[in-house]
């Protein structure tokens, strides 16, 4: 599976590393921002599309990390699971 999950992510992470690093920079300050200002569905909504790309790039980083790394992430994606749960809730 991570096999295929890699050959899928090959595409889309080239075409990431060719945008400018101020406009994914302010796209996850823009998708945080909603998801913390926001209420109700629109801030879950605005923290579900920032976990999801945090948990591919951790799935995909995984294997190269060490035990602190590996629980930093855990914790963050942990972290941003949390206060969506909060405002579904």
């Amino acid at each position: 599976m991570r096999a295929a999950v890699e050959r899928w992510s090959a595409a889309p992470l080239v075409y990431l590393t060719r945008l400018p690093r101020w406009v994914l920079l302010a796209a996850v300050f823009a998708l945080l921002a909603v998801g913390l200002i926001g209420s109700g569905w629109v801030g879950a909504a605005g923290l579900l599309a920032l976990l999801v790309p945090l948990g591919w790039f951790a799935y995909l980083s995984w294997p190269g990390l060490g035990t602190p790394e590996r629980i930093l992430r855990i914790a963050a994606l942990a972290l941003v699971a949390v206060f969506v749960v909060d405002h579904l809730v």
